[in-house]
């Protein structure tokens, strides 16, 4: 009795962030080869997580010849959960075998193609034009066949293009609207192609912000 009343008033001093991190390391074997039991290990790491908050999430990288692997810590796009995933990545020790990112970053190459809802997009298919808005950045993403009907399978690759190609901390907090439009779309004219995206976007931001 006394001594489950001393571990629970000695689990008061510590932080979730802080619990979340002891509980990483001392499974940090099971979490860096979460393949071999992968459900079970998703399952428990999700639970940690919302323990430090229920919006965050996770994304692994693979094993890199350096044999690290990248845990990403993710509010899932949800800004108000973005405070979250900054202490707890603030609050992250030094581990040997991994690389720590808050947010999911950019990603280079973009997928040469995705699918959704049974549906295949190709990259080559996907164009762009940004245009500033309010110190943001405005995005009419161009998609071959779309169709109002499928908007929101038209809407759902686009999204993930853009979070692919700005990460979801930009994707957030830099971008203004949003649009997708067909490429038979009166506003074509001009689009370039969406793995230009990153660069062009970077450029775009820069001026807006002077």
């Amino acid at each position: 009795m006394v001594l489950s009343i001393l571990k629970e008033k000695e689990s008061t001093f510590f932080s979730p962030e802080e619990k979340f991190w002891t509980w990483f390391l001392q499974n940090d074997e099971n979490l860096f080869n979460f393949e071999r039991n992968q459900e079970k290990v998703f399952d428990m790491l999700a639970y940690e997580l919302s323990q430090v908050h229920p919006d965050l999430t996770f994304e692994f990288g693979p094993v890199l010849e350096n044999t690290k692997r990248e845990f990403v810590i993710s509010a899932g796009g949800i800004k108000k959960a973005f405070p979250a995933v900054e202490n707890l990545y603030n609050s992250s020790p030094k581990i040997e075998k991994w690389i720590i990112t808050k947010f999911r970053p950019r990603r280079e190459p973009l997928h040469s193609e995705m699918s959704f809802w049974n549906r295949t997009f190709k990259m080559e298919d996907i164009f762009f034009k940004l245009y500033e808005d309010n110190q943001k950045v405005g995005i009419q993403i161009f998609i071959k066949d779309f169709t109002q009907d499928e908007y929101e399978i038209f809407a759902q690759i686009g999204y993930l293009y853009l979070d692919s190609a700005l990460g979801e901390y930009d994707l957030e907090t830099k971008v203004g609207f949003v649009e997708f439009l067909g490429i038979d779309s009166e506003y074509f004219l001009k689009a370039r192609k969406i793995d230009n995206l990153s660069s062009d976007f970077n450029e775009v931001y820069k001026k807006v912000q002077k």
